[in-house]
């Protein structure tokens, strides 16, 4: 027999027993099946008496089984009360004498909420979209040969896009300060890894020439010392390099991974994958912003137990990524749950938000929508096949891929009922420049 609570919200107690006849039954059953094996001083394997066996294990065989009695029995009265349990249960057992005729338990735990989403017919939604240009293929020409920029020394002055190695020393109040000196010091005008005001001074020098000037730190300047004071600069130009792009030919696409140097290849490989990533921006753009209007209009609360769980695999996450940058984290270390809460409670809110649209309006990945994915995401390799194979040879793989039409689907299931201005974006906005 078994009875459920409600203790508030979503906690849930369950109150059950098992009888002690069920436990001593399998109880009885391990140890003779330990005795096939068990090695025990006296005795050949399969040939100790079960007293023996019971003196020796018995104890820890008995904990064993009450531990997963009760996990069986909760599963068992769960079912039979139609309780959808988030998380797991914390357990207490009331029978204080574990031999009783009857193992009085309880397990508190929380159940998963009831899912309440308003219309979405109100809400406004700006969709994005983007439509590839040809100024925007040769801006990404420009961007990549300027990547491979080469610079040559030159006897004329200093003009933007130059690179010239300076030695430089600033003073405070006639005082050199902290970072305000160096020697052969590259600067590349224009870059803006300098500020504005020390660059401009730069330009017109020579190789040879020296020049001082002054220039007024911005207030929120990083360096506390200097942040809203005047300096004095002074500066060498020791070498002055005129900066040379490389040409669009043969030899630039076969640097670039086209191996016959075809240039109208690369531009067209350029194209693809623009187009793919674009594209991808998107979606990804859409799909936050149906995801926000979502979370405006549905009501539910959050089990703890799901929060606290996606709170954990975020921390982690997020450990294992600044160690594949190369960060050392001291062993054992963990990082503060509070900074994960808000994006855990928005995550676990999407999820229970989303299993309820699927459910309520059949929104499934339908299996032609996922092999589309598999074959579109593969078509960005240089082997799709091999892709496509590696994603279907694994069940888990797969069902990732599932998930991502999952999301698509309710992000068109939105878009359909909202009240949508659509607004083309350009390259430079979607790639966030």
């Amino acid at each position: 027999m078994s009875n459920v609570e409600t203790l508030g919200g979503l906690q849930r107690r369950l109150n059950a027993s098992i009888p002690q006849q069920v436990i001593r039954g399998e109880v009885e059953n391990r140890l003779k099946r330990l005795g096939r094996t068990a090695k025990v001083h006296g005795f050949r394997p399969g040939k100790v008496p079960l007293k023996v066996l019971e003196q020796q294990y018995g104890a820890s065989v008995h904990q064993e089984v009450i531990g997963e009695s009760l996990q069986r029995s909760f599963a068992e009265a769960a079912m039979a009360n139609k309780l959808q349990v988030a998380g797991y249960p914390q357990f207490e057992l009331v029978t204080q004498d574990l031999n009783a005729p009857e193992i009085e338990f309880n397990a508190t735990f929380e159940v998963y909420p009831e899912v309440v989403v308003g219309e979405v017919g109100g809400e406004s939604i700006s969709r994005v979209s983007f439509t590839l240009s040809e100024a925007d293929v040769e801006e990404t020409i420009k961007t990549l040969r300027k990547q491979r920029t080469e610079y040559k020394k030159t006897d004329r002055a200093a003009q933007a896009d130059d690179q010239v190695r300076i030695d430089f020393s600033g003073k405070l109040d006639g005082v050199v300060f902290e970072g305000g000196e160096a020697k052969d010091f590259n600067v590349v005008l224009g870059s803006g890894r300098m500020l504005p005001d020390f660059e401009n001074a730069i330009l017109g020098m020579k190789a040879g020439e020296t020049k001082s000037f002054d220039m007024t730190f911005p207030a929120d300047y990083h360096g506390k010392d200097v942040a809203g004071k005047q300096v004095t600069f002074t500066i060498t130009a020791n070498v002055v390099e005129a900066a040379h792009l490389p040409e669009v030919d043969a030899e630039f696409a076969k640097a670039l991974g086209v191996e016959n140097g075809d240039v109208e290849k690369l531009k067209q490989e350029i194209r693809d994958n623009i187009g793919r990533e674009a594209q991808r921006r998107v979606k990804a753009r859409n799909k936050d912003a149906a995801m926000e209007v979502l979370l405006k209009i549905a009501q539910l609360d959050v089990p703890k137990a799901l929060l606290e769980s996606e709170s954990q695999r975020l921390m982690e996450q997020s450990v294992q990524d600044m160690e594949a940058r190369g960060m050392k984290i001291p062993k054992g270390m963990k990082l503060p749950a509070d900074m994960f809460a808000e994006r855990a409670s928005k995550r676990v809110k999407l999820g229970l938000i989303l299993a309820e649209l699927v459910n309520k309006h059949d929104l499934k990945a339908k299996p032609d929508q996922v092999e589309a994915m598999v074959q579109e995401y593969a078509q960005s390799f240089e082997h799709p096949a091999e892709v496509m194979s590696w994603y279907r040879a694994q069940p888990e793989r797969m069902q990732e891929v599932e998930n991502l039409v999952l999301e698509e689907n309710v992000v068109a299931w939105v878009m359909a009922g909202a009240k949508v201005t659509d607004q083309a974006v350009k390259l430079t906005e979607l790639m966030g420049d």
